[in-house]
């Protein structure tokens, strides 16, 4: 471990400027594909262990491109934690540069939910971490991970997600409850990319959106007439999109049905430190107390 450390410092050294330490080589180095994953796992670590994630903070982490020092500050990690379900399209060829490292796929044991438009019909949404339900199991799957390339501290990582996971359902639980009960009629979620499927199901939600997932044509006319015309035909109070994407469209759609627009939804990655959600736990309770009071009342008005 010390002497791929060693050699990566180096590598970095010579090809990207000055290094600065950013992790212990006597810990567990896990890298991670994006930064909510990173979050996630570091909470699970605690102190046993070092998290650092490829992507950083509000990028978009479908069609990420990585760079050499990406390469390099992965190369001496001891273990690599991926989505799966074809989420990080640019992962397979950057984990086989890597070498033999050991990967760890944190949506095994989700009941997938296939997508229905968009040319990925029947493929997985990968967006699973936007549903409490299955952050439980994303939180216990990195906990086994851990431990099982660091048994030493597996009591710590064993007792840190637990203790996660009950602060996870005491933040997010009284939110989910105020979407649930609220009338069938309003409990609609229209966002511009489909990536919520996952917490749709578990807050009882019908979902509209403007495109499937994040890719070349968003926003496109035929797209926004078909949403237009759904929020007419069940008279959807509410508009909302993510902050990874340009909010024109769902603003357009807004006006030309006098529906409000509800606010921005965080889901593909974290903001910096002094942003909105520096943590998992605060994009998840973002979004869905944002889902809540855009649903229970008017809105921002798409003219503001």
């Amino acid at each position: 471990m010390l002497i791929r450390r060693a050699i990566a410092a180096l590598i970095l050294a010579l090809t990207a400027g000055p290094v600065v330490a950013d992790t212990d080589p006597e810990r567990l180095k896990v890298v991670t594909t994006f930064t909510v994953l990173a979050d996630m796992a570091r909470q699970v670590a605690g102190d046993a262990a070092d998290v650092v994630s490829i992507t950083k903070a509000g990028a978009d982490i479908h069609g990420y491109e990585p760079t050499p020092r990406d390469f390099v500050r992965a190369q001496d990690a001891d273990l690599i934690l991926r989505n799966g379900m074809d989420l990080e399209i640019w992962f397979e060829q950057f984990l086989s540069n890597l070498g033999d490292l050991p990967s760890v796929t944190l949506t095994e044991g989700v009941t997938p939910i296939p997508v229905a438009s968009g040319g990925y019909e029947g493929k997985p949404n990968p967006h699973a971490w936007m549903g409490l339900d299955s952050a439980m199991i994303y939180i216990d799957n990195i906990a086994r991970a851990l431990s099982d390339h660091d048994p030493a501290n597996a009591a710590t990582y064993r007792a840190n997600a637990e203790a996660y996971k009950a602060r996870i359902v005491a933040e997010i639980g009284p939110l989910r409850d105020r979407i649930t009960a609220l009338p069938e009629e309003r409990r609609w979620l229209v966002s511009c990319e489909g990536a919520f499927p996952y917490m749709t199901r578990e807050l009882g939600l019908k979902e509209l959106y403007l495109w499937p997932m994040n890719a070349d044509r968003m926003g496109t006319p035929q797209q926004i007439r078909t949403v237009i015309d759904g929020i007419k035909q069940n008279q959807i109070p509410t508009v909302f999109c993510e902050s990874t994407v340009n909010t024109a469209p769902a603003r357009q759609i807004a006006r030309e049905t006098g529906a409000a627009y509800g606010g921005e939804l965080y889901v593909d990655s974290l903001s910096e430190p002094d942003g909105p959600v520096p943590t998992y736990l605060d994009l998840l309770k973002k979004t869905v107390e944002t889902v809540a009071d855009g649903l229970s009342a008017e809105g921002e008005r798409a003219d503001d």
